[in-house]
């Protein structure tokens, strides 16, 4: 446990670092000091490259090729697959929690405007929090230590499988830093850390991420709007939003049980 917080700290400092520290450089290089979509990009690029050089070069995060020697591809098809069915069921439930604050509104549309945001929250953000916080976090609260291919209920001498899923989750949420991702978070956090959990891998969880992170990229293109709902993208058809969350849930679903029947943890 001590060792998931001292990780999900040093990723939290990256970040504050990272955001301290890159606006005085831009300003210094450009002599510009608005928040511009430029420098909220670099910043997220920064902060995730750091983290990804860390974790890696202190073993904070275990990279073995074994998994990916076993030609999963069917497993990571399944996961983008589950990504894209979990979309609008997620955002349907996200709108029937009371509004939460959005702290940072204004950052995520300037990032999403730009062709340049996609490489930091489609392609870096998911490989930078699926080493934090399930190749790191989770690992060390599942007592995983050398050897993450290991059954956990033998290795783990701390908390069950889902208490650390769940806790896990819970910290996937909270690094967000914005109360209104936060529930999002929380569900595929869920999702990503049974993914973990079975494989011993973050790649599955990395393909998710990815197609998550891409579809609201791409949904951000034709829908700028930060405050749209489904009923407005659906033109106002009550009715339309049930069937898309149903055919949603006929996707997703589908999907998960492929996932429990194909994810396997790599023996020695």
């Amino acid at each position: 446990m001590k060792k998931a917080i001292s990780y999900l700290l040093i990723f939290m400092g990256i970040q504050i670092i990272g955001g301290a520290t890159v606006p005085l450089i831009w300003r210094l290089v450009t002599g510009n000091s608005d928040q511009t979509a430029g420098l909220l990009i670099t910043m997220a690029t920064v902060s995730a490259v750091l983290s990804i050089v860390v974790f890696l070069a202190l073993r904070y995060t275990l990279v073995s090729p074994n998994w990916l020697r076993t030609q999963p591809w069917t497993v990571l098809t399944w996961s983008v697959i589950a990504a894209l069915g979990a979309l609008i069921p997620s955002a349907w439930i996200q709108e029937q929690i009371p509004e939460m604050p959005n702290l940072m509104e204004q950052e995520f549309q300037s990032i999403l405007s730009s062709p340049w945001g996609y490489v930091a929250i489609g392609l870096l953000a998911p490989l930078s929090e699926e080493m934090v916080m399930r190749g790191g976090v989770l690992r060390m609260l599942l007592g995983w230590s050398s050897e993450p291919y290991e059954e956990a209920e033998r290795v783990n001498k701390h908390l069950r499988p889902w208490t650390a899923i769940a806790l896990s989750a819970l910290f996937f949420a909270l690094i967000h830093f914005n109360p209104v991702q936060m529930p999002h978070a929380f569900i595929i956090g869920l999702l990503l850390g049974w993914m973990y959990w079975r494989t011993g891998s973050i790649l599955p969880g990395v393909a998710y991420h990815w197609a998550n992170n891409s579809a609201a990229f791409v949904f951000s293109a034709f829908y700028p709007n930060p405050d749209i709902k489904l009923i407005d993208v659906f033109k106002g058809s009550e009715m339309h939003v049930y069937l898309a969350v149903a055919f949603s849930l006929l996707i997703l679903l589908p999907s998960l049980y492929q996932l429990h029947l194909w994810m396997r943890r790599v023996e020695r």
